[in-house]
Formats: structure tokens, C-alpha cells, sequence
């Protein structure tokens, strides 16, 4: 037999040979640094600012898409002339739904259908879901990331704490425009006088 190693030919059963002083030292931290590790996650969970915990429904993708044209229908911004206030090239209408309401999100290649609009402070129910293919939904600068599967609501209770422009991406490959699937999350204070600006940003952010 013949061997390629520039290392001589380990020693038959070294396995069972005591650990030398610097391997016991290894060792050692490895397993500590491991039970460390073990209730750090632990921890972290019940204390940690991690993403929110969610649940998940069963639903078909016309059902689906069914609400978001609704809640769009019914709840899609206009400016003082009376006109449906939109964004883009591909005119992204923008949504504000009543505090504590449902708002519902389809991702479909290659955009996010609608851009939200969110008071400060109040509480909404974001139902997240594709309507063709595997999707991300990934909430700039939040560390909030998220698997859009067809077929499935993804139901998450959302409290901003913050005004601002807020970046929509996704982080599953879905295709040729996924480098396109860009979208925004506006949250806005009227009682403080921070509203949309018009031009795709707010306004009284000093105020």
C-alpha cells in the first residue's frame, strides 16, 4: 500500500491514546465555549431581540390574492385632488389601513404589490404570502427575515417605534428580476406632523 501524505503514517489505533496537555486544553474550551453558546440561544430566545414569533395558515393563492385586491380597493391613499396615490413606473399604490387592521402583503415576481403606510405606535396584522413562487421578505434596517412560501399565510403582529423609510427586499432568489424586487414601508406620525412627502420619503422627520 502507498501512501500520498507528506505526514508520516498515523500511529494504528491513535484514537486511543491519551490526549496530550494541548489537545486537553482545546478540548476544554471547545466544550465550553459550546455549553456557553447553549444558553445563550436559550436566552436569547425568552430575552433577545430576535424576529417576532408568527404563525402560518394554509390558504390558496386566489383567496389569497383575492384580499390583497380588496383591502388595495378599499383602503389605497389619495392626495387632496382625490387622486389614488401611487409610487414608481409600475405605479405601486400605497395602502393605509386602520390601526389594528389586517394588511395584506402578496409577493409575486417581481414586486410587493403595494407599499404600506403605518402610524407610529399602533399595532397591525401583516399577512405575508407569495402568489407564485418562493419568496424573502426582508425588513431594512430590522433584522427581520422571512420564507413567503405559495399557499401559506404567514401572520405577524407588527408595533413600529420609529418614523422613516423602511426597505423591503427579497432575499430568495425568484427568478431573472429578482435584483428588482424592491419595495418600502413608510411610518409615519401624524399627530407630530411626520406624513409622506410626495416625492417617496416624509417630511417634519425634526419636528
Amino acid at each position: 500500500m502507498s501512501y500520498t501524505s507528506l505526514q508520516p503514517i498515523p500511529q494504528r489505533h491513535w484514537w486511543k491514546l491519551p490526549a496530550g496537555r494541548d489537545e486537553a486544553i482545546w478540548i476544554t474550551a471547545a466544550y465550553g465555549w459550546c455549553l456557553v453558546m447553549l444558553v445563550v440561544m436559550v436566552g436569547w430566545y425568552f430575552f433577545g431581540n430576535q424576529n417576532q414569533a408568527g404563525e402560518a395558515f394554509r390558504v390558496t393563492i386566489d383567496g389569497f390574492s383575492n384580499k390583497v385586491d380588496e383591502m388595495i380597493e378599499e383602503h389605497q391613499l389619495k392626495d387632496t385632488s382625490g387622486t389614488l396615490m401611487s409610487e414608481g413606473e409600475t405605479e405601486v399604490p400605497l395602502v393605509k389601513v386602520p390601526p389594528g387592521s389586517d394588511y395584506y402583503m402578496g409577493a409575486h415576481q417581481y414586486s410587493w404589490g403595494s407599499i404600506p403606510v403605518l402610524e407610529l405606535g399602533q399595532t397591525y396584522v401583516f399577512h405575508l404570502s407569495s402568489l407564485d413562487v418562493d419568496h424573502g421578505f426582508s425588513l431594512l434596517p430590522i433584522v427581520l427575515n422571512l420564507q413567503l412560501i405559495p399557499g401559506y399565510d404567514y401572520v405577524l403582529r407588527f408595533t413600529p417605534n420609529k418614523t422613516g423609510v423602511y426597505q423591503i427586499t427579497c432575499n430568495e432568489y425568484c427568478g431573472l428580476g429578482h435584483h428588482l424586487m424592491a419595495g418600502k414601508l413608510y411610518v409615519i406620525d401624524t399627530a407630530k406632523n411626520v406624513i409622506l412627502d410626495g416625492k417617496g420619503g416624509i417630511t417634519g422627520m425634526g419636528s
